[in-house]
């Protein structure tokens, strides 16, 4: 189990970080033009979202608050 450890070879963490930089200089990272663009998406797509989600509670919350207002 521990043969690498004697024989001077590169341990498990050394071979772990030379496998995480050379994964970094794989990625191919967005110029700024793009960064924004994708910014505003998500922002745009957030506030749209949440506003759905508002709208469909204040909704259940007025058919279930009406339910259980009824008397018979």
């Amino acid at each position: 189990m521990g043969d690498s450890a004697k024989s001077g070879g590169p341990s498990k963490i050394t071979k772990f970080w030379d496998g995480v930089k050379a994964e970094f200089r794989k990625i191919t990272w967005p110029d700024k033009d793009s960064l924004v663009k994708q910014s505003i998406a998500v922002v745009a797509i957030s506030v749209v979202i949440g506003a759905i989600i508002t709208i469909l509670d204040f909704g259940l919350q007025y058919g279930v608050d009406f339910l259980t207002t009824l008397s018979f």
